[in-house]
């Protein structure tokens, strides 16, 4: 009896300090860094680096006493990035970031300090989650390459569902939604085009085809809406950005390909601020470079390296509402966040 209830009490102390840890939350680390701008001092400041995010710890995510205890007697997923590909930010500031290395999409919620690995339903994986967008009412859609599928995650859901699109679809990668025609757009690598469908999966339209002319495409990657109803292409093995409307009409495009700041090695995310200016990451030049609205290059951040504000094969882009610019650095396994400070620092 005396050995049954020492066992007893030592299995409720171990209990107990899973609990403690549990309920003690992680204090946030990241921190402005008000030291590291582009361009530098004495040019007037654009940019700013802020914050570097690696896994929950960098936004003050702890363990739940739940997951602790899965994780003692189960084993766990690694919570940390290991190759992010694209990043995505909630109207509510929810973090998504598309992990192949981990085979799901990372959501880090630090209104409720709580984080999930989302992947399919019966935890089946993700394979190739490399693009995200967010949905019209808090959903957020997701493209895995490999399945040839796009996926959906609810508000608070604790696995991906598919969409049912009715097209086929060769090698999915960009996406984004349009509020003003309630549509999904599907950058379809393999077939050189982007496919627009409605709200219930039928295929409302397609745009583009192969080719080098304004409106034609040579494997795109990725594509973010712009300005007043138009669309940036990514346009990656002609090595341009291509601007056009809705309806696949072109309207103007820039780049060549180059070693050179100015010009394109393998373009891929691509995003724009409150401003109008356009972001375009380049992963072979480890670097983000921004342009205006008509192609000239405004300001090149970054360089290849491990340290802050620089990156190693960097891949997907977001910006929110607030200017924060988040980067995919995926070969250095984190998300390297900026801010776009103005015309006046």
């Amino acid at each position: 009896m005396g050995c049954k209830h020492q066992h007893f009490t030592r299995l409720q102390f171990f209990i107990l300090v899973l609990m403690i840890n549990a309920c003690t939350s992680s204090e946030p680390v990241l921190q402005a860094n008000s030291d590291l701008f582009w361009p530098s001092a004495p040019e007037q400041a654009r940019i700013a680096f802020v914050a570097s995010i690696s896994g929950p710890k960098d936004l003050g995510i702890g363990k739940g006493f739940f997951q602790w205890l899965r994780e003692v007697f189960t084993g766990g997923v690694s919570r940390q990035l290991v190759k992010p590909m694209a990043v995505t930010v909630t109207a509510d500031k929810v973090i998504f970031v598309a992990d192949p290395g981990v085979e799901g999409v990372h959501r880090f919620n630090p209104n409720t300090g709580r984080y999930h690995l989302i992947r399919r339903a019966e935890n089946k994986p993700l394979p190739s989650a490399v693009a995200l967008a967010n949905g019209a009412e808090g959903q957020v859609y997701v493209s895995d390459s490999q399945l040839d599928r796009i996926y959906r995650i609810d508000p608070g859901a604790d696995f991906a569902v598919p969409i049912d699109l009715k097209t086929t679809l060769s090698h999915p990668t960009g996406l984004a939604w349009l509020d003003e025609t309630a549509s999904l757009l599907v950058v379809d690598t393999w077939s050189h085009d982007i496919k627009v469908f409605n709200s219930d999966g039928s295929l409302n339209r397609v745009l583009g085809r192969r080719g080098e002319k304004p409106g034609e495409f040579n494997y795109p990657t990725y594509v973010w809406p712009y300005g007043e109803k138009q669309l940036l292409v990514t346009d990656s093995l002609n090595y341009r950005i291509q601007i056009m409307d809705y309806q696949g009409n072109p309207v103007h495009n820039f780049g060549q390909q180059g070693n050179s700041s100015g010009s394109m090695s393998r373009p891929k995310g691509i995003a724009s601020d409150m401003a109008g200016h356009i972001y375009v990451v380049d992963a072979l030049f480890h670097a983000l470079q921004i342009f205006d609205e008509k192609g000239q290059l405004l300001l090149p951040v970054g360089q290849q390296g491990s340290g802050p504000g620089e990156f190693w094969l960097p891949a997907g882009i977001f910006i929110d509402t607030d200017n924060k610019i988040y980067v995919a650095d995926s070969y250095n396994r984190r998300i390297l966040v900026f801010r776009y400070l103005g015309d006046s620092s």
